[in-house]
């Protein structure tokens, strides 16, 4: 397994000069699956509201554990390890897989066992999500398509049902950057 991030949050002290506020690991992470195959979630910072409040030294918001979306009308930022599939992903049920969702809040975002769902980690969450590929190369999934993508590259992912598969037989990092996000023209 990688090492996880460091994150670094700056403040303002009482007289409005900027200061580094918090210096260490994310306080929240989340490694799911066993053996080999595990994946890490570290949650780095969220906001709770749009625009975003800017004080002296709150620090970030509370949550209870590790969950998908961000929350409503705010922002969510994670740094995700994807360990080299396993086989046991590509034999998960259509209930393991929703069970691994319910996990990190998102079971109702589990796509399968649908009709043409072409992997078993397929999801459609209502969000804008902002994917950049720090650390080796996974492949991004689509109903119908797929694409490798690999370190420098940004993906932007938009409510749209998907997959990751780490092929590389490496493990792959990727720092995602969620907003919510609203279905229109039916797409819900």
């Amino acid at each position: 397994m990688k090492p996880r991030s460091r994150r670094i949050v700056t403040g303002h002290d009482k007289q409005g000069c900027a200061i580094f506020q918090e210096d260490g690991l994310p306080p929240r992470d989340l490694a799911l699956g066993v053996g080999e195959a595990i994946t890490r979630f570290d949650e780095v910072w969220n906001t709770q509201e749009t625009p975003a409040r800017i004080d002296r030294a709150s620090g970030e918001p509370e949550e209870d554990g590790i969950v998908v979306a961000p929350p409503a009308n705010g922002t969510r930022i994670r740094i995700v390890d994807f360990p080299p599939d396993a086989a046991s992903i590509t034999q998960l049920s259509a209930e393991e897989a929703r069970e691994r969702f319910a996990e990190v809040g998102a079971g109702d975002a589990s796509k399968h066992g649908e009709e043409g769902s072409p992997h078993p980690l397929m999801h459609r969450p209502e969000t804008v999500d902002y994917g950049i590929i720090m650390e080796g190369e996974i492949t991004l999934i689509l109903d119908t398509e797929e694409r490798i993508v690999r370190a420098g590259d940004t993906v932007i992912q938009r409510g749209t049902n998907h997959g990751w598969a780490n092929l590389s037989g490496k493990f792959c990092r990727v720092v995602f950057v969620l907003i919510d996000g609203v279905f229109e023209d039916g797409l819900g």
